[in-house]
């Protein structure tokens, strides 16, 4: 694999040289723009607002816009002279568990592989430490002219580094919870239980992209000359419709044990007991000690019963 940039890992005083590689690809398939009345390729230029003249890309430099549309050219040594010491450096600030990382931060992926003979032994000292400490480093490098935020952890007998946004780049999810206030049954929840539980787990590796599959075969069926195959028209369900929520859970639950070979018929679950608030356990047991309290003043006030006397016969 082409390494995409060449520096050190910073792990306190010592320096362990490696190479960044990309650890992902796309696999979709891309699309061309054409002239539609004469399959021409459609091709993009770089044209200056003010003359109309097309640019080269060696006359093409940087700006930043103010608000009022002033520019303010930056040239590659404005950038250069600012202080960044991780330039060239992924420094490590410190190891926390892999749980405290939020998966919102998470960006593109990376391999880190260690560069020359003198770095696999502190490369290796770095990745089996965290392995036993069951943690992952948090650094900083700079990529593509800026600073970023990136993850360490093992992958197999590799170091993997995951971009990170910072912080403040992610958006708190105001406004996108339902506003509406609803209510949800314990039954709901223990037929969506029940599915989770059926669907069970799957192997990653055998998820596929469908679409893709489709959109290769439709392009291989043009190119030989034929006509795409129509793909069979999904159904007129959901669809913004209202639906019976527990009968939608119920048919869920049946047609994903048929798809696993069980038994499609769906146990009856019975709902839950509710649970007593605070409050109703409160109400309940002033309301029993008011009926014991009654109880016994009813005792005190009944009268005793005269003995009867028996007349000589």
């Amino acid at each position: 694999m082409r390494s995409i940039w060449n520096g050190a890992i910073s792990f306190g005083l010592v320096s362990i040289p490696i190479k960044l590689v990309n650890a992902t690809e796309s696999r979709s398939v891309s699309f061309r723009q054409i002239h539609t009345e004469d399959g021409g390729r459609v091709r993009y230029k770089k044209v200056c607002e003010l003359d109309g003249q097309e640019v080269a890309a060696a006359d093409i430099g940087k700006a930043y816009e103010e608000a009022d549309g002033t520019m303010i050219p930056i040239t590659d040594e404005d950038l250069a002279a600012l202080p960044l010491p991780t330039a060239k450096t992924i420094e490590i600030v410190a190891f926390v568990p892999a749980g405290e990382i939020d998966p919102l931060q998470m960006e593109a992926a990376y391999y880190l592989s260690a560069n020359g003979v003198p770095a696999a032994k502190p490369y290796t000292l770095l990745r089996e430490a965290l392995k036993r400490s069951d943690k992952v480093a948090v650094a900083k490098f700079a990529l593509r002219g800026r600073e970023r935020l990136g993850m360490l952890r093992v992958v197999d007998d590799v170091i993997a580094m995951h971009g990170l946004l910072w912080p403040d780049e992610i958006r708190a999810p105001e406004g996108v919870a339902p506003e509406t206030p609803v209510t949800v049954r314990e039954a709901e929840l223990d037929l969506a239980d029940a599915l989770m539980a059926t669907l069970g787990e799957v192997d990653l590796d055998t998820l596929h992209d469908d679409y893709r599959t489709a959109v290769e075969q439709m392009i291989a069926a043009k190119a030989e000359g034929g006509e795409a195959v129509a793909p069979p028209t999904p159904g007129e369900e959901g669809g913004g419709q209202v639906i019976d929520l527990m009968a939608a859970l119920e048919n869920s639950v049946r047609a994903a044990k048929e798809a696993r070979g069980e038994d499609a018929e769906v146990t009856e679950l019975k709902p839950r007991a509710a649970k007593k608030t605070a409050a109703q356990k409160t109400t309940a047991k002033k309301t029993a000690a008011r009926k014991t309290t009654a109880k016994k003043a009813t005792a005190k006030k009944a009268p005793a019963k005269k003995a009867t006397r028996k007349r000589p016969a």
